[in-house]
């Protein structure tokens, strides 16, 4: 969801996959609360991806953050996982916040749709902070976001 270009964001946050666990996703509501603040107050715009849907009310399916969690989020990537597969958000008011505050919002499942996330590359990058379950890196240059709503098609790649 999202059309155009974003050429400015250099952090990314997100749940490194091995930590992950539904059972614990109050827990990591709380912690990326806390990331977001903090960027809030740095004035930073950041990528943001997890397994499983952001803002859901069913904790065991994702994360149960409310907007204003994650309210400096630029970008907000839904992850599918090996053995957990969850389906696109499809909530009202979640969509609401994105699109009025041209937020874009990617579904990444690799089984089924081939979609791919460079764990590897990732965790190369520029350590800014690493929490209980979120580590949150920073690119030398902005990242390039690409995103085509219509073709249900986006890349994150590195700019250089």
């Amino acid at each position: 969801m999202g059309n155009g270009l974003i050429d400015h964001i250099t952090d990314f946050i997100y749940i490194e996959p091995e930590k992950f666990d539904n059972t614990l996703t109050t827990e990591m509501a709380s912690e990326i609360d806390r990331i977001n603040r903090k960027m809030i107050v740095e004035n930073r715009q950041y990528i943001l991806a997890g397994p499983g849907r952001w803002g859901t009310r069913d904790r065991f399916i994702g994360i149960p953050v409310d907007w204003p969690q994650i309210s400096n989020a630029k970008v907000i990537v839904e992850i599918s996982l090996p053995g957990f597969h969850v389906d696109a958000s499809l909530g009202s008011h979640f969509f609401h916040n994105v699109t009025s505050m041209n937020v874009g919002y990617f579904s990444v499942s690799e089984e089924t749709y081939g979609g791919v996330v460079n764990w590897e590359k990732l965790s190369k990058e520029k350590l800014v902070e690493k929490g209980k379950f979120f580590r949150h890196v920073r690119f030398n240059t902005p990242l390039l976001i690409r995103m085509d709503g219509r073709k249900g098609m986006a890349v994150i790649s590195v700019n250089n």
